[in-house]
């Protein structure tokens, strides 16, 4: 697979590189030190995925993100960071990050890129933990039925906040994994998502 990778420190940058060209699989095809220079270089390299620190000049991490996200929705990018504030990490997922690190786990940071190539998001154990308390922060009403969502697809969406696959989710509901399929396409058009991951950070904030 083919990442690039942004930090603002270059000894933390010129570290991670060498730790993950150790992989025969994984290749860095660029770093930058900034946000501006991460999004451009996204743009120029067309990475599978990015691996973004938070904090950096010009634009920070979530920015360059957000600028990414916004012209290449099915993007993967991941961040790696120090930073642990509820704040930082609500927005990265609700940006549709595909995953969230602490820099002090750097033997997990090469299974993680594997685990976001086959489709899956990644995060911390740390972060994994405090996940059900940040995003009930603050909740808010949310009239489901205003935007075309039905009952039974609003089962489809609290099962996918519990971490449920289409699988588990088809027999819990005693549908076929199409249909599944199907619900949730339909409910990430009328709420405006990207992926079933935004769909479960959504869900949880809004309960």
């Amino acid at each position: 697979m083919n990442i690039i990778i942004a930090d603002d420190d270059a000894l933390v940058l010129a570290s991670l590189k060498t730790i993950l060209e150790a992989e025969d699989d994984i290749h860095v095809v660029g770093t930058a030190q900034n946000g501006a220079e991460a999004a451009r270089l996204y743009r120029s390299l067309r990475p599978d995925i990015a691996l973004f620190d938070i904090q950096m000049p010009e634009k920070s991490g979530l920015e360059a993100a957000a600028e990414i996200l916004q012209a290449d929705p099915k993007a993967r990018i991941l961040f790696l960071t120090t930073f642990t504030d509820s704040a930082y990490i609500i927005e990265a997922l609700g940006k549709g990050a595909k995953g969230y690190l602490l820099k002090q786990d750097f033997e997990s940071i090469a299974p993680a890129l594997h685990a976001v190539m086959s489709g899956q998001s990644v995060f911390g154990g740390d972060i994994v933990s405090r996940l059900p308390a940040l995003l009930q922060d603050g909740p808010r009403a949310f009239d489901y039925r205003a935007h075309g969502v039905s009952k039974r697809e609003e089962d489809v969406i609290e099962l996918v906040s519990q971490g449920k696959s289409n699988r588990e989710i088809a027999e819990m509901l005693f549908l076929s994994e199409g249909t599944v399929r199907n619900y949730l396409s339909a409910i990430l058009d009328k709420l405006d998502l990207r992926d079933r991951t935004q769909l479960a950070v959504f869900r949880l904030r809004m309960k």
